[in-house]
């Protein structure tokens, strides 16, 4: 299988002005395109080039001589989610109803999950991610969050939301106010619809 890169499901200019559209030329047109080409190189001989992203993604992260490869993997993935997680208008507590449930009896509230999401990407060091995530194990939610190009999805957990706290993805609008950013990002730009589309759907089950 050959790794494309998906369109923005909306305009340039559609989620400003908390995301503008310097930021989303650069982040999705020069570095997601630039993971997609780079997995693309990097994963032929490995025999894993049939295999759908997930799958692969997670078999680059158990071997240790493909973490080039897997951060390119991680981070196709992420972005290809990131976008949808995204849309004009979004944000706010227009949680769909039973989401909005499971966040009440795990993590104490719509304000609660609103603190730990936003202390968890500032408080990720360096570049990576911040997490709503689905234990599979346990049927629990829990906010989490990754180093680099890292997710969930390894550790057999279902990714619900993720925010890209790589400078890139807001350094053009708030420069170093990651807070400010992660806050604009809960409050403005969150696509609860597809949050909650991915919810209803479950755990992520990968082929064996």
């Amino acid at each position: 299988m050959t790794f494309t890169l998906p369109e923005l499901p909306y305009s340039y200019d559609a989620l400003g002005p908390y995301m503008s559209k310097e930021t989303l030329e650069f982040h999705h047109d020069k570095h997601h395109k630039a993971y997609v080409d780079k997995a693309n190189e990097l994963i032929k001989g490995t025999g894993w080039e049939g295999k759908a992203l997930e799958e692969a993604m997670v078999l680059a992260y158990k071997d240790p001589k493909q973490a080039g490869l897997f951060n390119q993997l991680g981070q196709h993935y992420n972005h290809i989610h990131f976008w949808h997680w995204m849309k004009k208008d979004g944000g706010g507590k227009s949680v769909p109803g039973a989401l909005q449930k499971k966040i009440d009896s795990d993590l104490g509230g719509f304000e609660g999950f609103r603190d730990g999401f936003i202390k968890a990407g500032v408080g990720q060091f360096g570049s990576g991610w911040c997490w709503l995530a689905l234990d599979n194990n346990t049927g629990k939610l829990e906010i989490t969050k990754t180093p680099n190009g890292e997710n969930p999805l390894v550790s057999g957990k279902t990714p619900l939301l993720g925010c890209d706290v790589w400078e890139h993805s807001y350094y053009i609008d708030y420069r170093n106010a990651r807070q400010k950013y992660l806050e604009a990002f809960v409050d403005n730009m969150v696509n609860w619809d597809y949050v909650g589309q991915l919810f209803e759907a479950g755990p992520v089950k990968l082929a064996a």
